[in-house]
């Protein structure tokens, strides 16, 4: 392993903070002596994980699988809206307005109208994460395929390219630096979508978890569960980056040979 790598030397920083951040919190606590009904201490919420995690379990898996099947059917109708928005200027002055407009809805205002139309549990949960994660991910596809050059598109068509050859070929390549940039922040907005709707109307999930916790006072569990949630959404920003760089590391400037 290079020790002197730029890579390596950021990653250590980033471990370093992330130690430092959680160390000042424990001797913080202890220090002052913060009550733990006000904030507990990351070693007693670690305590609190580990004794609770058979029965948190269950709740983690119903909420991943809630978060991952609402970010898919978002992203899924994020890239269509975006699609057809960008490669059009009629449909972008058309429909711009009103994704904005219900973008500008607080998500919390339609749970309740999911769960009249659905009833409680995984359903208005799902919804809740898709409505969420739409908005960045169509404004990022449409911009990206607007950003493509005309110049680029009439020597295209002039040697024989069809409008779709060049949506397929130029366009949707072209687009892919934008729909990653918000697919790590539609995979964040889409657990506060689930979750939110977990507290409002399931039975089942973190959100429920720490909605019954914040009522009996156990605010260790609380922030357990806010730990956890924490931890899903790093995990999953960190697949997406992953992806990203797979899929788009000619996009990403290099230092001293290296891809950031």
């Amino acid at each position: 392993m290079n020790f002197q790598s730029g890579r390596f030397r950021r990653n250590l920083l980033s471990a370093g903070a992330l130690v430092g951040f959680f160390l000042l919190w424990e001797l913080a606590c202890l220090v002052f002596h913060v009550s733990d009904l006000v904030l507990p201490r990351p070693s007693q919420i670690v305590v609190v994980m580990v004794e609770k995690m058979p029965l948190l379990w269950p709740h983690v898996v119903q909420t991943l699988m809630t978060t991952l099947a609402g970010f898919a059917l978002g992203v899924a109708a994020g890239v269509l809206i975006g699609v057809v928005i960008g490669s059009s200027r009629l449909a972008y002055d058309a429909a711009y307005p009103l994704l904005v407009g219900f973008s500008s809805i607080p998500k919390v205002a339609v749970v309740p109208i999911f769960v009249v139309w659905f009833g409680s549990g995984t359903v208005p949960a799902i919804l809740t994460a898709m409505v969420i994660s739409v908005f960045p991910v169509v404004v990022n596809v449409a911009t990206g395929l607007a950003t493509t050059e005309p110049e680029l598109e009439d020597v295209l068509k002039v040697l024989g390219a069809s409008s779709s050859d060049v949506l397929w070929n130029v366009g949707l390549p072209r687009a892919l630096p934008y729909l990653f940039a918000s697919l790590k922040i539609a995979i964040t907005l889409a657990f506060v979508g689930a979750v939110l709707s977990e507290t409002i109307a399931s039975n089942k999930g973190i959100g429920n978890v720490m909605m019954i916790a914040s009522g009996n006072f156990d605010v260790p569990l609380v922030f357990a569960g806010l730990f956890i949630l924490a931890v899903l959404g790093v995990v999953l920003y960190a697949i997406c980056a992953i992806v990203e760089k797979r899929l788009t590391g000619w996009t990403h400037r290099s230092i001293n040979g290296e891809v950031t």
